[in-house]
Formats: structure tokens, sequence, C-alpha cells
């Protein structure tokens, strides 16, 4: 068995003190440039691999931003694998990750003295919290001296971090009018929960603005819920609809994957979307171009999103977070107009 390198093997190899080879590695700006580059060139040349772990903890740092995401079913995969939308907001975040020398963890949310457990434990560096939680995980995050950046989050502790969101209300305003402009009145309105989500009660609030602005009752018989985000869930919503309200002309709904899961359903009926029934999703993900009709949506820039909550990261770790004050930026949002909605 070959002997395992060391730092000293390099040092010797280089013909410098092992001192000099452990700044090298840990950046340190103590060498000089023609230095450095004789250390990189043993390190090489030996095909020297150091322990990243015993440097991070040298410098008590990880270079880890970790990901934390509702916990479903046990685990966050399904999350991932049934919803594209976390899918390509990760993309974002590893993007500007990896630019920065920095890798991700993800983890799925339990009790949240765990997940206080788990950031100390992997000793991440900095932290983005994706979506809603209860609150004593935002009390528990708190006690944490990292940078910690929401996303998608309307608690009362969102000035307390920084945060990155979009006008979800506008959102819902937007859609509605992109409707009733083209004719219709019968609007139905699909989202998941309507009394704990705050980000479906606000793209509802945008879809029942509209309907006052033109003077049209909205009947809340109209208004549906999906047990989850899943093309599975919105396929059976989407006959469940079509079972009770036959003049229904046009949907609203808070996601992509429930319009093209609707869409789904009313194909297989024997229904012509748009002529039967006009469908607008939300997100504008990649898929929505590539269906049949192309699903007109509100585009947020979901890759931006993650990118944006990535930086603040890394800027927050490079000034330092007491020189870094709390931030909320928002993506800009637009509707996108394709082949699932027409006049009538």
């Amino acid at each position: 068995m070959n002997k395992k390198l060391t730092i000293r093997d390099v040092a010797k190899h280089a013909g410098v003190s092992h001192a000099t080879v452990s700044y090298v590695l840990n950046d340190v700006k103590k060498v000089s440039e023609e230095t450095k580059l004789k250390v990189l060139a043993s390190i090489k040349e030996l095909d020297y691999h150091p322990d990243f772990t015993a440097i991070s903890l040298s410098k008590r740092k990880s270079n880890i931003i970790g990901l934390m995401v509702p916990l479903i079913k046990d685990s966050p995969a399904s999350m991932f694998t049934k919803n594209q939308y976390y899918y390509e907001l990760l993309s974002g975040v590893e993007t500007v990750a990896r630019e920065n020398n920095f890798d991700t963890m993800i983890t799925g949310v339990g009790e949240p003295e765990e997940c206080r457990d788990w950031v100390i434990k992997r000793n991440l560096d900095g932290l983005i919290i994706l979506g809603i939680f209860p609150e004593q995980l935002y009390t528990e995050m708190k006690k944490l001296d990292i940078p910690i950046v929401l996303i998608d989050t309307y608690e009362e502790h969102t000035n307390e971090y920084n945060n990155v969101k979009i006008d979800d209300e506008l959102g819902g305003y937007l859609a509605t009018k992109h409707l009733v402009e083209l004719g219709h009145r019968n609007i139905g309105f699909v989202g998941t929960n309507l009394k704990t989500s705050p980000v479906d009660i606000r793209r509802f609030e945008g879809f029942k603005k509209v309907h006052r602005e033109y003077n049209i009752l909205f009947d809340e018989k109209l208004l549906f819920e999906s047990f989850d985000i899943t093309f599975d869930h919105a396929v059976s919503l989407g006959e469940h609809i079509l079972s009770i309200h036959q003049d229904i002309t046009a949907i609203v709904t808070v996601s992509d994957i429930l319009g093209i899961g609707i869409i789904n359903a009313f194909q297989k009926n024997k229904k012509h979307i748009p002529n039967d029934c006009s469908i607008v999703g939300f997100d504008d993900l990649s898929i929505c171009k590539y269906i049949n009709p192309g699903l007109t949506t509100i585009k947020q820039d979901i890759l931006s999103k993650g990118m944006v909550a990535a930086e603040l990261i890394v800027k927050s770790l490079q000034l330092g977070s007491s020189s870094f004050a709390n931030k909320t930026v928002e993506i800009p949002i637009n509707l996108v107009v394709r082949g699932s909605t027409k006049a009538i």
C-alpha cells in the first residue's frame, strides 16, 4: 500500500516549510505568488489531496451553504423530483455557490432543534431557508451566528433576515386581468392552502382585486384546493372540476404544475384547451413552452431567485454578518402569453 502523502511531503518537494504549504492551502496572503505557484505545482505533481475536513476545522469554515426545505413524506427528494420549481431554484443556488468555491447541502426540515443541530454539526457557513416553517424554527436559527436568507417567506420574522421574494399579489392580479380582458367571467382559482399559505393567499388577493375592479361577482364554488403541487394531484383535481363545473371558461392556478395537470385532465376528457377552457399557470417553468398548447403563465425568474439568495450569503460572509444589513430583494414578474388562453 502506498504511503499517504502529507503536507510535509509537499513541503519537501517544493523546498518550502510545511507552514508555507498550509498558508497556500488555506489561501492565507502570507506567501508570494512565485512561492504559491511552486507549491501548487508540487501538489499537482505529487497528486496530493488535502484533507478539507481538517482544513475547514482549522479555519472554522466549511465552505458549505445549507438549503433547508419543507419535509415532504420524510424526504426532500420527492419535492425536487415532482416539482421542477425547486430544481430550478436549487440550480441557481448551486451556480453562485460553485463560482465562489462553496458546496451546497440540502436537508428536509424536521423538528426546529434538529435543524439547528444539523447546521452546527455540518459547520455550515450560511443557510438558505425555503418556504414557510413553524415560528420556533426561526427562533432556533436566530441563535446561529451565520448569515441566513429566506425565500418565499412572509412571516413576521422576515425583517430579521435577508429575504428574496416576488410580488405574489401582483402575479395573481396579472393572471386574472389577462383572462377578464379576454372576456372571461366564470373564472376558477386553484391553490393549495388558502388558509395557511401566505403565497397562495396573496395570489388569491390579486385574483379578487380584479373581480372588484371589474365588478365581477366571484362564485366561491369556483375556488379549489389541491392536496399537493404534483402532476397527479392536479390531474385528479382537473377531473373533479370537470365533473361539477361544465360552465367554467377559465382557471387561474398558483403553479405551472397545477396548470399543466389540469390541462392534461381536460384533454383526457375530450376538452380542448383553450377553446373549452383557458388556463393560466404561475412560475414559467421551462416545460411550459414545450407542452401543447404552451402554458400562459406568470413568469418569475426562478434561477435568478436562487442565485440572488446565494449571492446574499456570499456577500454577507465576505463583509462579515455584522457589517451587512438585512435586505429584501424582490424579483420582477411578468405575464407570458402562450396558447392556453384565448378570447371568448
